[in-house]
């Protein structure tokens, strides 16, 4: 059965809402009688023999592979781009059965290549191989000495892509605005209901999509590249990507680099907490910014124009303005679209012009660019306009086969995938799920704990947490295990300006890591650093090239205020 995703901006907003700290959602396989192998049991077989397995025969058939590397077949993908496939067990306690096919691309080693160097955008639930094929010529420097190579996670893209069909509907509206606080046993049904269709739509990869797996496909990469050891890039929830990986192998670890630095401990209101800040204090510098020029739809003065944001948004919420699409623009539909444009600073001129369009014309056009904006790694050129044409097309199944699924077709791939994958592996990540009386007790504490963190964004976020309730609960390998660790030395970077992974994350991660991790503080705006930063991209290309690490604890400083790293 065959689903199209509504362009209504309030459900392209929720499509696409935020990366890792933004993202609180989640879905999965019912619960129901007990029949369904969850996330956390699956994750808990994985772990207890992974070292056996990780040996055994049951294995060497994948990791004797090797990757067969051909032109990139689809729209727009560039004529020096590499495509390939490895195969991976659907389950990997069960190596013997039911295998997937993971999507690979890279740009090959100008010289002589050294191996690869393996990047993750983010999400969860952002497509490596689109994301290199947009934003590739941020990475050219790195082929100096690497092949450059992505990836689609399993569930992801072209890779037994996950979808929800039309219960992503169903679970956008249930989440949207105060539904979930005024009535929220009904929500809290709706939601339960729809991780049905979820697993109907999803088919067996659904239960086997978190990160733990995931970081174990990453091996199989490794050894078909021929790497002796994984040199790594990750962005975002990468970042969680990366340091599962090096919990998992810790021998493995080559040089890896993890910027804008998730959280491995904090449970899910907590990040939704944590990303309502930070939110707000990129606005706050966003609006500073702002009336230091003539053309603010706010005026020149900073306090009042927070009030002025404040009331516009109640304004709008109270009273929409009809959007491009004939649907009501509210006052959250521009709190997302806001918080997507407030990802990378150079969008900042972008988003001023905006609501200048919707304050002096009513027109929401331009905000509406900005509201299906990416997860993932902020590529630099990308405009809110561009960013709004992403995602296109309608959805379908995935493609399934009796013993294995093969790669799935660029226009097969499901409109809803990006967040039917991000629901999943978020929620497969998470342990807790609280009950029914649980979440309905604890909805006015948390509703003034938001508003108190933003009274911007606090609101539109408070609804995200609900989206777990009624899932398996997922591993607790992450918060429990991934700790300590016995690696070659890893270089984390933290935004001061971040606001969907605060500064106090990439510390506090540093701390459970160990050791081996170390800190570059970059003391500027936008989510992650490297494609923002000049300073923090030649400090990453420089440990990636040459081994050449940056004191723990050292800075890049803010550029727009023209200062430099020291």
């Amino acid at each position: 059965m065959q689903a199209k995703l509504d362009s209504r901006p309030s459900v392209r907003r929720c499509a696409v809402t935020g990366a890792l700290g933004l993202a609180l959602l989640g879905a999965g396989l019912p619960a129901a009688n007990g029949a369904t192998t969850t996330a956390a049991t699956t994750a808990t077989i994985a772990t207890a023999t992974a070292d056996a397995r990780d040996t055994g025969a049951g294995m060497s058939r994948f990791y004797d592979q090797k990757v067969a590397w051909s032109a990139c077949e689809g729209t727009d993908m560039p004529k020096e781009l590499q495509c390939g496939k490895v195969t991976v067990p659907l389950d990997y306690a069960r190596p013997e059965g039911r295998t997937l096919d993971v999507a690979l691309a890279r740009y090959r080693a100008t010289g002589d290549s050294r191996g690869s160097v393996l990047l993750n955008f983010g999400g969860p639930g952002g497509s490596g191989v689109s994301e290199l094929a947009a934003g590739g010529k941020e990475f050219m420097h790195l082929t100096n000495g690497y092949d450059v190579v992505t990836f689609d996670p399993r569930g992801v893209g072209r890779s037994s892509p996950v979808s929800c069909g039309p219960a992503t509907l169903e679970i956008m509206d249930a989440t949207d605005g105060d539904g979930g606080l005024t009535d929220p046993d009904d929500v809290l049904k709706r939601l339960r209901d729809a991780a049905a269709e979820c697993a109907e739509h999803s088919g067996p990869v659904l239960p086997h999509i978190g990160t733990v797996d995931a970081a174990r496909d990453m091996e199989v990469m490794r050894r078909a590249l021929g790497d002796d050891r994984l040199n790594y890039l990750g962005f975002s929830y990468g970042t969680r990507l990366g340091a599962v990986y090096a919990a998992r192998f810790p021998d493995k670890v080559g040089r890896m680099v993890l910027d804008g630095v998730d959280t491995l401990t904090e449970p899910l209101a907590e990040q939704g907490l944590a990303g309502a800040r930070g939110q707000q204090t990129a606005l706050e510098n966003f609006l500073d910014w702002c009336v230091e020029d003539i053309a603010c739809p706010f005026g020149q003065d900073a306090r009042a124009a927070r009030d002025q944001v404040e009331r516009l948004v109640a304004s709008l919420d109270s009273d929409p303005v009809p959007s491009a699409f004939g649907e009501p623009f509210t006052g959250q539909d521009m709190v997302g679209a806001i918080g997507q444009a407030l990802y990378s600073r150079e969008l900042w001129p972008s988003l001023e012009r905006a609501i200048a369009q919707l304050v002096e014309q009513g027109d929401s056009g331009g905000l509406e660019g900005f509201s299906s904006g990416g997860v993932t790694f902020p590529v630099r050129e990308q405009t809110g306009e561009q960013a709004g044409e992403q995602g296109a097309g309608p959805v379908r199944q995935p493609v399934r086969g009796d013993k294995g699924a093969g790669l799935t077709d660029e226009e097969d791939i499901p409109m809803d995938n990006l967040p039917a994958a991000l629901m999943a592996i978020n929620c497969a990540d998470d342990p807790d799920r609280p009950t029914a009386a649980q979440v309905t007790a604890s909805l006015g504490r948390l509703r003034a704990r938001y508003e108190e963190a933003s009274p911007v964004f606090g609101r539109y976020r408070l609804t995200q947490v609900l989206m777990c309730y009624g899932r398996p609960k997922g591993t607790d390998y992450i918060r429990e295990d991934v700790k300590d660790l016995d690696t070659a030395r890893m270089l984390l970077v933290g935004t001061r300006g971040d606001p969907a992974t605060p500064y106090r994350w990439t510390t506090e991660t540093a701390d459970r890591l160990g050791p081996s991790a170390v800190v570059l503080d970059n003391r500027g705006e936008g989510h992650t650093g490297y494609a923002s930063s000049e300073c923090v991209h030649r400090k990453v290309d420089d440990f990636l090239l040459y081994g050449s690490l940056p004191p723990d604890g050292s800075s890049c400083g803010s550029e727009a205020a023209g200062t430099g790293s020291h």
